[in-house]
Order: structure tokens, then C-alpha cells, then sequence
């Protein structure tokens, strides 16, 4: 007895003998997960899957890489950006060092750098690396003269009266600014403002390389400075015992205001350097003097490369909470700040004498 089919077909037999029931179970939809645009292996009109598992490990693996090569790209940013913290902490730390005095007109003199470099590129045409020298220079007169004629008459008073001088000094200059060049933002962008070049998968704007170059480099003529010239050993003696100085014919009074001079000429090429980085505003600097004040103590109070450390830690904390978590940023450096208060009040590399 013949058997029957599982299932019929209405269709006669074609006629080479085989029945369109065959041509309709291909038509079936399989079990097996397919796409209708691939084809199996062996089987070019066949339906295919595809090894999932295949497929979306190389998603991961895409993926991580990805996230591999951002995570990178943040350190070598907030390392980059960090060289300027610590150029902006280091005229900072040099004053507070000597004089014992805080000084907040320090933001108001890197604001004063990147005004006179913006206007010196705008309306001349002066390249912002070239335009650097005479801001340095101008501001370095600016604060001899300030300390030597305004400042020094103080020097005897507690440190508040020096503190709330130079913020009532820091407050004068940003709402002369903000009345002659208005709350706008500017940038200095020379024409390689937006070129950068490339170490693998990582890119490095020319500014902030020349930026990086420039703030080591001045941070090795202070070392120099200091430690290798009669004037710099004045200052350093002046810092450590300032009786002791005097009775050795010190002028106290001309080494206070050439130290401040060297603090203001610092901010300047902070600012400087600055303005071709970020945009900037008048009343956008009094955070860089919490900032100096943070980097000084985490590095510690009289070391350069204290302030050198200071600075790249606290460019890392401000690239990485400005990508992660922006809201929480300066939390985290004021639980870094008191950290350091509590644990180690002379900072990571500073010296017993200074606290």
C-alpha cells in the first residue's frame, strides 16, 4: 500500500517528476535565525546564520578598543593642560614662598596676559609665542611697581591685610576689564590654532604643544635661576630667615618686589598661554586662584617640582571630571585639597621649613 505524504499538494507533478511541494517546503521559514540578504557557505541561494557569538565579540572587541584609545587620549590631555596649572601654580607658590603673603591679584594678572595677547594678535598681527617676552616683561614691571609702592607698606601687617589688598587689587582690574572689553568671550587662534598632529590614534593640537614646551621650559630657567645665580640665592635666603638676610646686606625690601615681579611675570606667560587654548572672559580668572592655591598645596609650598606634580594631577582631575562627571569636578578637588590638609599639611614634595 502506498504511503501518504505528510502533507498534499494541489499541483500536478512538473515535468521532470518532482512536485512543487519541494519547491514550496524551501519556501518554509527555518528554524534557524537568517538574514535575508546573506547565503549559506556551499549554498549560494540558501538561507544562512551567521556565528552570532562570532560577530558580536568583534563588536566588543571594537568597542573596548575604542573606549581604550578615549581613555588615553584624556591622560595625555589633562597632562597637557596640567603643564599650564603648574606654570600657573608656580608664580603663585614663589610669592606666597618669600613673601607669606597670598596673592589674589594673581588671576587678575593672567587675565591682563591674555587680553594684551589677544589685542597684540588681533589688531597686529603678533604671533602669540612671539608676543610672549613683552608680556612677561610688562606684567614683571606691573608687579615690581605694585609691590614696591603699594604692597610693601604692609608687609609688616598680618597676612589678612596683605590678603584682602590683593583682592581688592584682583576685583579693580576685572571690572576695568569688564567695562572695556565687556563680559564677550575671545581666543587667541593664530592660524595653526586648529592643526594638530598625530602619535598613532592620539591627536596633539600644535597650541597646546608649544603651550606644554614653553611652561617647562620657564619652569627649568626658575630652577636655574634659583639655584645657580647670586640674585636667586638672595631670594631663596630672603625666603628661608629674613633677619638673617638683612644682617647680611640683603635689600629685603628690592628682593620682595623683584620676587613679585617674577610671580607676575609667570601669570603673564600663563595667560599668554592660555588664551590660545580655551576662550576667556573677565570675570571667567578668579578660579585660578583656587586653582594656584591647589596646586601649591597638594605639591607643596617652595617646590618647583611640587608645583610640577600639583599641576598634572589636577589637569588629569579637571580633563577626566569634565568628561565623566562635570557636576562633581570640583568636589573632587576640594576632597583632594582637605586631604592633603589632614595627611600631609607640607604637601607631597614640600619642604618642613614651609607650612
Amino acid at each position: 500500500m502506498r504511503r501518504r505524504s505528510g502533507w498534499r499538494s494541489s499541483k500536478p507533478l512538473n515535468s521532470t517528476g518532482t512536485s512543487s511541494s519541494t519547491s514550496a517546503a524551501s519556501t518554509r521559514p527555518s528554524r534557524w535565525p537568517s538574514s535575508s540578504g546573506r547565503t549559506a557557505a556551499g549554498s549560494p541561494s540558501g538561507p544562512q546564520t551567521w556565528p552570532r557569538s562570532r560577530r558580536c565579540g568583534q563588536c566588543r572587541r571594537g568597542a573596548r578598543a575604542s573606549r581604550n584609545v578615549d581613555f588615553v587620549q584624556h591622560i595625555l590631555n589633562g597632562l597637557l593642560q596640567g603643564c599650564i596649572l603648574a606654570l600657573i601654580g608656580l608664580g603663585f607658590s614663589l610669592v606666597w614662598g618669600i613673601l607669606n603673603i597670598i596673592n589674589l591679584a594673581h588671576a587678575a594678572f593672567i587675565m591682563l596676559a591674555a587680553y594684551a595677547t589677544y589685542f597684540l594678535w588681533s589688531l597686529a598681527g603678533i604671533d602669540p609665542f612671539i608676543s610672549l617676552p613683552l608680556t612677561m616683561a610688562v606684567l614683571f614691571g606691573l608687579g615690581y611697581i605694585l609691590q614696591r609702592y603699594v604692597i610693601n607698606l604692609v608687609m609688616g601687617a598680618t597676612i589678612l591685610t596683605t590678603f584682602l589688598l590683593t583682592f581688592g587689587f584682583e576685583s579693580l582690574l576685572v571690572n576695568l576689564a569688564l567695562r572695556l572689553f565687556s563680559a564677550d568671550t575671545r581666543q587667541t587662534k593664530p592660524i595653526y590654532a586648529n592643526a594638530s598632529f598625530s602619535i598613532g590614534p592620539l591627536y596633539v593640537p600644535y597650541t597646546q604643544l608649544g603651550a606644554v614646551v614653553v611652561a617647562l621650559l620657564l619652569t627649568y630657567l626658575l630652577y636655574l635661576f634659583l639655584d645657580h645665580t647670586r640674585t636667586g640665592s638672595s631670594i631663596r635666603a630672603v625666603g628661608q630667615d629674613r633677619v638673617a638676610a638683612r644682617l647680611m646686606g640683603i635689600d629685603i625690601g628690592r628682593t620682595y618686589a623683584l620676587t613679585f615681579g617674577i610671580g607676575a611675570a609667570l601669570a603673564a606667560a600663563s595667560g599668554t598661554l592660555l588664551s590660545t587654548t580655551s576662550g576667556f572672559a573677565p570675570n571667567g580668572f578668579s578660579a585660578f586662584n583656587v586653582l594656584a592655591f591647589s596646586v601649591v598645596v597638594l605639591g607643596g609650598l617652595g617646590s618647583i617640582p611640587g608645583a610640577l606634580l600639583g599641576g598634572l594631577v589636577f589637569g588629569l582631575v579637571y580633563e577626566f571630571g569634565g568628561t565623566y562627571v562635570l557636576s562633581q569636578r570640583d568636589v573632587v578637588i576640594f576632597a583632594i585639597l582637605i586631604l592633603v590638609l589632614v595627611l600631609r599639611p607640607t604637601g607631597l614634595l614640600g619642604r618642613e621649613g614651609y607650612r
